[in-house]
């Protein structure tokens, strides 16, 4: 497979931010574009294509199922929209048809790539591409609660005025109203969450968490009243998930996997904390949660069989 190409199924708002912010990354050689709408995918080409003389040098064009036969990566963004006032669940019936078409007509031409799913509701989608394609789970990864993470950093960073950069922590479980913060191994810069609190004279932290959370947790809402649709921040979250694969990184991201044994939890796709490079997954983490958290967990996964 060429880790130099990459394909994108879905020209959509989510898809074609995609391919923007790619073509910004200056990975690849080759970009596929797919839509149902052909017309879609050869406009979006075309507008990729006209930013190249400002960029570096790629081939980029709409093409059909067997243009992805060497591709090394592949996007699946594809599905219907979430509309205001509508959950992740109620997305489902309409997005699982949709996906299952994809591998469908994928399969005939592409059996060793790895497959990235950013559609919605994005933990159960993943797990339903795993059964349906029969790849190896470390090569069907979903774009799991990278966002919601990144989300989580901008609102401490605002929250405490230090730079993201500097804040690390997880949102995990899955990427929906079942998400949470593991706020018990939460720090900046490597010093307890807590302690740097303290330090920054911010002693009413605690009470500001649940807020914290249920901002994260009902920020594409927000959005999607304010604008009809998030894209931006996915664009960038999936960005960074491939350029980790096609720079071997090994980066910790959450992403949804496949957790079998992992936290004593069995058979469901889950975003959790875990190892990325170019073969796909290494490891999914286990790390410590405390009680709260573990119980939390719990619960998003009762969530997502029940919706599988």
């Amino acid at each position: 497979m060429n880790l130099k190409k990459i394909g994108i199924i879905g020209c959509g708002y989510v898809g074609s931010s995609i391919a923007f912010d790619l073509l910004g990354r200056q990975l690849f050689s080759d970009m596929v574009l797919i839509d149902i709408n052909q017309d879609k995918a050869i406009g979006e080409a075309m507008d990729l294509n006209h930013g190249l003389a400002y960029s570096e040098p790629m081939q980029i064009y709409a093409g059909d199922y067997k243009d992805l036969s060497d591709c090394g990566i592949i996007i699946i963004a594809a599905g219907a929209n979430q509309q205001p006032g509508e959950t992740r669940p109620q997305l489902l019936d309409r997005n699982r048809v949709i996906i299952n078409s994809i591998v469908e007509q994928l399969l005939p031409y592409n059996k060793d790539c790895i497959l990235i799913v950013v559609s919605n509701p994005v933990d159960v989608l993943t797990q339903m591409v795993y059964t349906a394609s029969g790849f190896p789970a470390e090569r069907v990864i979903g774009s799991g609660t990278v966002l919601d993470t990144a989300r989580l950093k901008y609102l401490l960073g605002e929250h405490l005025s230090v730079d993201i950069r500097n804040v690390h922590a997880f949102i995990i479980g899955e990427h929906g109203d079942e998400e949470f913060a593991v706020w018990s191994s939460a720090n900046i810069s490597g010093i307890d969450l807590d302690d740097f609190c303290k330090l920054r004279e911010n002693l009413h932290f605690d009470a500001m968490k649940s807020d914290i959370t249920e901002q994260v947790v009902n920020s594409a809402y927000r959005i999607i009243e304010g604008k009809g649709a998030t894209y931006y921040g996915i664009a960038k979250a999936v960005g960074r998930i491939v350029e980790c694969i096609v720079k071997d990184q090994h980066s910790v991201l959450p992403l949804s996997v496949l957790v079998d044994g992992h936290y004593d939890l069995h058979g469901i796709y889950m975003s959790l904390p875990a190892i990325l490079g170019k073969n796909g997954v290494e490891q999914i983490l286990d790390f410590n949660l405390n009680e709260e958290e573990q119980r939390h967990l719990v619960n998003a996964a009762d969530h997502l069989k029940s919706m599988l």
